[in-house]
């Protein structure tokens, strides 16, 4: 009887979603990357980062503020444990990158091709995608 039951436990062991696992990596990885670089990029004002959000009507000073909510979201994400912290920096990511595509949508400064509108929605689906695919582990 004890090899029958150790031997479903081994079966269910072997049977884990790994693809589904998989994809939750390779999601969160490339949200968690682009949204670090782009809070590092807003940290140091680098690159477009100042006339991205000058050219909206933002003071300058909240390029500090969004990089830090940025960079701290990230860590949350990325990090073992603490799942209610992780629900609110996937919140705040969603919130944060769809107030960035309708704040530049309202200002009418769409980019070359929509891209100040499409990229934020990208991120703010790949948020999504990677809460649906969080594991168990991560969940509340």
């Amino acid at each position: 009887m004890s090899t029958i039951a150790s031997t479903e436990k081994i079966v269910k062991a072997a049977s884990r979603p790994t693809g589904r696992v998989a994809a939750y990596w390779i999601v969160t990885g490339i949200l968690a990357f682009s949204i670090a670089l782009s809070g590092i990029g807003q940290l140091m004002r680098y690159g477009g980062n100042v006339d991205l959000v000058t050219d909206i009507g933002f003071p300058l000073y909240i390029t500090s503020i969004l990089g830090v909510w940025k960079l701290l979201g990230v860590i949350a994400i990325v990090l073992p444990g603490l799942p209610r912290l992780k629900e609110w920096a996937y919140s705040g990511i969603f919130f944060l990158m769809t107030g960035a595509a309708l704040s530049h949508a309202f200002a009418n400064d769409y980019g070359d091709y929509g891209f100040h509108i499409i990229l934020p929605l990208f991120y703010a689906a790949l948020g999504l995608v990677s809460w649906a695919l969080r594991p168990a582990s991560r969940r509340l």
